[in-house]
């Protein structure tokens, strides 16, 4: 339980951390430009990740969600629920193709290749990982989190231990950055929809694929940490090598170079993972929206959405972060509140669907132990719950069945 707590909790990071983020060239335009309160707005922004992190995983393991309609169906209004739903589209189209053109920029900065390249290698990458099974792309989806988590901490050290800063110099820098909002506390609640965005279509799906609501709000809840930290500790290493990194488009490999060429060729290759993460979430989410009631759908509209990406990717990396990144987080305001009211609504419906989940486990568990007796009356009180559950009561019974059986196989490894 704790692995694939885990497992969960890093595949989300990887899914919220891309280009942008990994890169540093989002919290320049975002957090940077406002100096020493763009350092204190990210803290903020921390405290509110993790309230939703847990929120938006949560809700994907309530209603067992294949898609974020299925999220959205329940609990918006049929016209705000249209809005969200193309919004959401729209989002993960937009967005996906800036992670390609990203990693265009990516290893072009590092490695000299054509930003043509780049993208594609990328892109060929995201439609051939679709055809692989959904718990190895979680796993896939997780793998660079733990690696960019340690190398921003070794940059930190890096850029902090042993040195001063002169304080007005920075603040001068940071000043003549452009940034597309009007002020820190507006950046803050942009960026941070922007993130729900971006990032919910994804957190749904794996919050689907969690039985265990305790499962998904721990989670979620670590998840959302683990993004705040690397937010406010990348930010602060911007803010202090921003004499350095104020005209480049990876900021962060900027300053990777500066401690060792080997140490920025990993952390080049590190990027290009998160953007690749980044990429596909979005692409996976959009694909399984078209084809939600028809599967064989999927891989045709993958391999066409992907295609259509990379042709849009050419309009640079730079420039569509300070374009599009912006309005999207306008727009994930209204995403925010209905995810907030959603919550509220059903917090007392999602712990009693906790302990009831938690029952029928411990039902049908007895059918697998030889030690205990799977009784008539345990049968009926199973059936029962199924019943009662807000999950259609065929599909949480077998669900249920398919997990202790999992997880009975696990432990007999």
């Amino acid at each position: 339980m704790v692995k694939r707590i885990f497992n969960i909790a890093l595949a989300y990071v990887g899914v919220v951390i891309g280009a942008g983020l990994s890169s540093g060239q989002d919290l320049m335009q975002y957090f940077v430009g406002f100096g020493k309160w763009g350092i204190i707005g990210t803290i903020v922004l921390g405290i509110i990740s993790v309230i939703f992190g847990k929120i938006i995983i949560t809700l994907g393991s309530y209603y067992r969600s294949n898609d974020h309609y299925e999220v959205l169906s329940q609990i918006a209004g049929p016209i705000t629920n249209k809005i969200l739903d193309i919004a959401l589209i729209i989002s993960c189209f937009v967005v996906g193709f800036v992670m390609i053109a990203g990693a265009g920029s990516n290893l072009n900065q590092q490695f000299g290749l054509p930003f043509w390249l780049g993208g594609l290698i990328c892109a060929l990458l995201v439609i051939f990982v679709s055809f692989l099974d959904f718990e190895k792309i979680t796993n896939v989806l997780g793998i660079f989190t733990p690696l960019v988590f340690i190398m921003i901490m070794i940059m930190g050290a890096y850029t902090f231990i042993g040195r001063s800063f002169n304080f007005e110099e920075l603040e001068a820098i940071s000043s003549t950055i452009s940034s597309p909002m009007p002020n820190v506390w507006i950046s803050l609640l942009n960026y941070f929809a922007l993130t729900a965005m971006t990032g919910v279509s994804m957190a749904f799906v794996l919050g689907g694929s969690i039985m265990r609501i305790g499962v998904a709000e721990k989670s979620g809840t670590l998840g959302g940490l683990v993004v705040s930290i690397i937010i406010t500790v990348t930010t602060c290493i911007l803010y202090a090598n921003v004499k350095l990194v104020s005209t480049v488009d990876i900021p962060m490999l900027a300053i990777a170079k500066k401690i060792h060429p080997i140490f920025s060729l990993v952390y080049a290759l590190i990027i290009f993972g998160l953007i690749f993460n980044t990429a596909f979430s979005l692409f996976y989410a959009l694909a399984k929206r078209f084809s939600s009631n028809k599967p064989k759908r999927f891989y045709p509209i993958m391999i066409v959405t992907v295609a259509l990406g990379y042709g849009l990717s050419f309009m640079g990396f730079k420039e569509l972060v300070s374009i599009m990144y912006p309005l999207l987080g306008y727009i994930g305001f209204l995403m925010l509140i209905i995810l907030a009211l959603a919550w509220i609504k059903e917090r007392t419906n999602i712990k009693s669907e906790k302990y009831l989940r938690r029952k029928m486990i411990r039902l049908i568990s007895k059918k697998y132990d030889d030690e205990q007796e799977y009784t008539k009356k345990d049968k009926e009180k199973f059936n029962q719950l199924g019943e009662d559950s807000i999950v259609d009561a065929q599909d949480i019974k077998s669900d249920i069945k398919e997990l202790l059986k999992d997880e009975l196989s696990e432990n007999n490894k």
